[in-house]
């Protein structure tokens, strides 16, 4: 039986997420979590053997859970299941450890088939995805800016990107005004930008907004 624990802050998610699990029978939800601090609790108390992580929760976001959940229990595979685009966080999450990437609107069976093909040791990815990954690793093409940016700065540009202001990205993340200020600064010198309109008209683009 695969035991999978999954974090997601919207009981109806969760709740989904159990039936469709429940159509298998060598797989059993044996855990949830609200939020990224009870995730990393459960784990540190209990043996799973998947973990289906959304991105978007209050408190700690899903890439800083994850980059955790690597440093507590760096054999345990761990699948984001989000509402983000493969474009925005895809690429950014595989390298920070994830095993697979899917959104919420992928077909059930292929949830199914994610969590077998992650708890056998692989990697479970789109086809789609597969072809952006092949180019980003080919050295004769040309790396986007954004793509210099930390996970931290990469996640403040996509939140101005979508129209939110310095202090709403504050909230949204549990940072100081100051602290997003500083970082849109860095993002502005690393993109070789000079205001946020600019980087509105760029994240939209280069669809890093939904």
């Amino acid at each position: 039986m695969i035991k999978v624990i999954m974090a997601d802050d919207h009981p109806i998610v969760r709740a989904g997420l159990k039936q469709i699990i429940a159509e298998d029978n060598l797989i059993t939800v044996a855990g949830e979590a609200a939020n990224g601090a009870e995730l990393l609790e459960a784990v540190r108390h209990k043996d799973f053997d998947v973990v289906l992580l959304d991105l978007t929760m209050p408190g700690m976001d899903g890439i800083d859970v994850l980059k955790q959940l690597k440093i507590d229990r760096p054999n345990l595979p761990v699948i984001i299941l989000t509402v983000h685009p493969e474009s925005q966080y895809a690429f950014r999450i595989l390298k920070a450890g994830a095993s697979g990437y899917l959104t919420k609107d992928s077909a059930a069976e292929e949830l199914i088939k994610a969590i077998r093909k992650v708890r056998s040791g692989g990697k479970y990815i789109t086809p789609t995805l597969a072809e952006k990954i092949a180019f980003a690793l080919d050295p004769g093409s040309g790396r986007p800016p954004h793509e210099s940016l930390s996970d931290r700065e990469y996640q403040v540009l996509c939140l101005i990107g979508s129209g939110k202001t310095v202090s709403q990205i504050a909230d949204d993340l549990a940072l100081s005004v100051k602290t997003v200020s500083t970082y849109r600064t860095r993002i502005l010198e690393k993109m070789r930008m000079q205001n946020n309109a600019e980087l509105i008209h760029y994240a939209v683009q280069n669809n890093l907004v939904e």
